[in-house]
């Protein structure tokens, strides 16, 4: 794993921890919750698209923090 794609699981992973909402990443053939580190890097390591929902009181702020932070590492997310 080079150093750019560790930093952009961290930062998504601090990012999604931000807030109350709920942020599920969908793949082909995984659903998980982005503020699991853990799950996420498998995720993003393996899978080169992504649907992320974001559901709850602050799903709005979350949106606009989740979409800047994937744009700012090059990742294509679709976000709902």
């Amino acid at each position: 794993m080079s150093g750019i794609e560790t930093r952009a699981i961290v930062e998504i992973n601090q990012a999604a921890n931000k807030f109350k909402s709920s942020n599920v990443l969908r793949t082909s053939d995984k659903n998980l919750d982005v503020k699991s580190i853990l799950g996420l890097s498998l995720t993003l390591l393996s899978s080169p698209t992504y649907i992320l929902e974001i559901h709850g009181t602050d799903e709005k702020e979350a949106k606009e923090a989740m979409a800047d932070v994937y744009k700012k590492h090059r990742l294509v997310v679709e976000i709902n």
